[in-house]
């Protein structure tokens, strides 16, 4: 009976385990997705648009730790002007003691969402 009841315990601790990460994952979403959505709501010609190879920045949502890493590329450049930017953040939750947790960029790791952003400008083939 104490050997059954020890693999039930396990198995619930793996559960418990199991359901915090996942809820880091959607937390994790949902911070990638607060981010772009600041980025598109900007103009294009906005400094916070300009092309980095890599913001890092760290934050607490629901008391847990989110690193998010915002890389701006200038995708298409017209006349010395970028007409479109690709936006990509990454967001990887650090409350979690698993080492897969932040070292996997997959679903069950970081969460990345990349965005693209054009300018109204017409490009050099429009009439």
């Amino acid at each position: 009976m104490t050997i059954v009841g020890l693999g039930i315990a396990a198995v619930f601790s793996y559960s418990i385990k199991n359901n915090v990460s996942a809820s880091d994952r959607e937390l994790a979403m949902a911070v990638a997705q607060q981010r772009i959505e600041q980025l598109r709501n900007v103009t294009f010609t906005d400094s916070s648009l300009t092309a980095t190879t890599g913001t890092t920045t760290s934050l607490v949502r629901a008391a847990r730790t989110y690193t998010v890493v915002t890389t701006i590329v200038d995708s298409n450049v017209v006349n010395g002007a970028a007409t479109t930017k690709t936006i990509t953040v990454k967001v990887t939750p650090n409350g979690d003691g698993a080492a897969w947790a932040t070292s996997v960029s997959s679903i069950f790791g970081s969460v990345t969402l990349v965005s693209t952003r054009t300018s109204l400008l017409l490009g050099p083939y429009r009439g």
